[in-house]
Parts: C-alpha cells; sequence; structure tokens
C-alpha cells in the first residue's frame, strides 16, 4: 500500500430474499469482504464475493487482503492474482483516490458524469410454475435474466414467456448445457426471442461454440476473467460478461472492456449476489455497456446504507458517502 495507508478487512454475511439458486446449487445468504484501506483521516473501501467455484473462501480472500504490500493500483496488478481480494483492494484504493483528491472515481476513470442505468433483474433457477410467478410479479423489470441449465428449461422458458411475452430475455446457463445439447439449447432461446444466451457450457468446453450455429448472441461468463483471455473468445463469443471479482478489480476490468471493444466483442457488465459496494464501482464500467447486471442488491433482504438507488430496472450513481 502507498506508505502511511493502513488495511483492514472483515466478512459481512447479508441475508438473501428467500433463496438464490443456479445450476451448481442454492444459497440463502451473502458472504462478502469489505477492504478498507485509510491514512487516520480518508478511509477508501472495497466489496468483494470469494467464489467457490474459483477455489476461494472468505479465510484466504482475507488473508490475502491483509497481507498485500502493493505500493499502488498497478502495482496490485502483479502483486495479487485476479480475483476477490485483489477486487475489495483495487476499490477500496480507487475510492480513497476519489476521496483524497475531490474528484469523483468515474472523473478519474475519465467516465464522467455518470448516468444512470437499466439493469436486468434475475430470476433464479426454479419450477416452471414459479419462475412464471416471479416473471409476472416483476413487470416493473423490461430486462429479465433467467437462470436455467438443469432439465426442465424448456418448460421453464415457455411458462415465463407466456407470463410475460413484453419483456426482453437474457438466458444464463452457468456451464449448465453440455455439447450433444447446446445447438438445441440455443435453437429454443432463439424461438422464444432471447436476446443473449450466458456461458452455455463448461469453461474449457466450448471449442463447439465454433462448430455450431448461433442463432443468438452468446456471452462468454465462466470462460473469461481478464484482459488476457479477451483474444480466445473470438470466433466462439459474441459478449463478453466482466465482473470485477473476476477481472481483480475496476483497473482491470476498464483494461478487459477496451480489449473486447476492440476485438469486437459486445460488453455485460455483471456481478455476484452482494450489496450496493460491490455494484458502485461497475456503475463506472456500465455507462459503456450493451448489458447491465447489477441487481445484487435486490436480491437481498436488506441493503447496506447507504445505497445505491433503485428507480424500478434503472440504477441511479453511487453517493460519494457509499464509493467513490
Amino acid at each position: 500500500m502507498p506508505a502511511g495507508l493502513m488495511v483492514s478487512a472483515r466478512t459481512e454475511t447479508w441475508p438473501i430474499a428467500g433463496s438464490f439458486a443456479i445450476a451448481r446449487g442454492a444459497k440463502t445468504e451473502a458472504v462478502v469482504v469489505v477492504a478498507e484501506v485509510t491514512d487516520g483521516q480518508v478511509t477508501g473501501r472495497g466489496e468483494c464475493v470469494p467464489y467457490a467455484r474459483y477455489g476461494e473462501t472468505p479465510e484466504a480472500v482475507l488473508a490475502q487482503i491483509r497481507a498485500a504490500k502493493a505500493g499502488s493500483r498497478a502495482a496490485l496488478l502483479d502483486a495479487l492474482p485476479p480475483g476477490a481480494a485483489r477486487n475489495a483492494l483495487d476499490c477500496a484504493l480507487w475510492d480513497f483516490e476519489a476521496k483524497s483528491s475531490d474528484h469523483s472515481a468515474a472523473s478519474l476513470a475519465g467516465i464522467a458524469p455518470l448516468e444512470p442505468v437499466l439493469t436486468c433483474y434475475t430470476l433464479s433457477l426454479d419450477a416452471p410454475e414459479a419462475m412464471a410467478r416471479k416473471a409476472a410479479a416483476s413487470r416493473t423489470y423490461p430486462l429479465l435474466k433467467l437462470k436455467l441449465g438443469m432439465d426442465g428449461d424448456a418448460e421453464r422458458l415457455t411458462a415465463i414467456r407466456q407470463a410475460r411475452p413484453d419483456a426482453r430475455l437474457i438466458v444464463d446457463v452457468n456451464e449448465g448445457w453440455t455439447p450433444d445439447t447446446v445447438a438445441e439449447g440455443l435453437a429454443m432461446c432463439a424461438a422464444a426471442g432471447v436476446e443473449l444466451v450466458e456461458q452455455p457450457l463448461p469453461a474449457g468446453e466450448d471449442a463447439v461454440l465454433a462448430r455450431i450455429a448461433r442463432p443468438v448472441p452468446i456471452c462468454a461468463d465462466e470462460s473469461a476473467h481478464i484482459k488476457a483471455n479477451v483474444q480466445a473468445l473470438v470466433g466462439l463469443y459474441d459478449a463478453v460478461n466482466i465482473k470485477l471479482d473476476k477481472t481483480g478489480g475496476l483497473t482491470e476490468a476498464l483494461a478487459m472492456a477496451e480489449a473486447a471493444r476492440g476485438a469486437g466483442l459486445r460488453i455485460m457488465v455483471g456481478c455476484m449476489v452482494s450489496t450496493s459496494l460491490a455494484m458502485a464501482p461497475a456503475m463506472i464500467l456500465a455507462q459503456r455497456a450493451d448489458w447491465v447486471d447489477l441487481d445484487g442488491p435486490l436480491l437481498l433482504a436488506r441493503d447496506r446504507t447507504p445505497g445505491l438507488s433503485y428507480a424500478g430496472a434503472f440504477i441511479r450513481p453511487p453517493s460519494p458517502a457509499l464509493w467513490g
């Protein structure tokens, strides 16, 4: 850390409204790690979500943060690997720099002023009738993201489309299909008017996407973490989901977005289920995204205060009291 800066970190647990289920399992709470950097007068904060899919635990992420010695955001890129720990520290440094300079983080990133953005609203994996009921109850959200990836996907998609014929739909499979079922799944989505399918196949098993028809654009998630992954996506995917917990912070995420645009890929900005503190830095990235999926706080039973302000499906820029 820069000379004189002290680092601390803690875990927090936030209850989810009901449960949140994807093809890999379900959970009822979000465990996040909050990092703080301070010089005794100014404090910057960042939030991350350790993700077991990538071999992360809250305990290991806490240890990484507390042991970090990087002297700047640039040095942090070499000091820590991409992932949750680096994300929390990188975002805390952005916040500290903004508060120390009286310039917003968006201004420091060259992306200001921030404007409200439209977010997806996610329906977690459930029985067809349950997902249809939730879709019907979510009429203030014009863009729904559906978690699929298990037997019964066709019935789920049919029921949701019947419940919300007006809605724009994104399908997120979370690696749940196989090379033998992906073509059928994409055709099913095309017939239902889905506009994007996210990570249909397991990372590492997606070469088949270069050899089959893609009647719906496909977005990489688990297959793409950092800028260096972008070129390998060309010819397989049409878009990339950039998440700060994967890139290891806003610094790398901005570089990855530039590389993706240069490679002709469209951009989704995504999130884990977490509080507004994790969403706020991603609002900078969201300004130039094709799709925004920053609904994490909407899936919680309660959010931190102050939090982001959601006006229906639109997210307003964060206040300095929250971040940046």
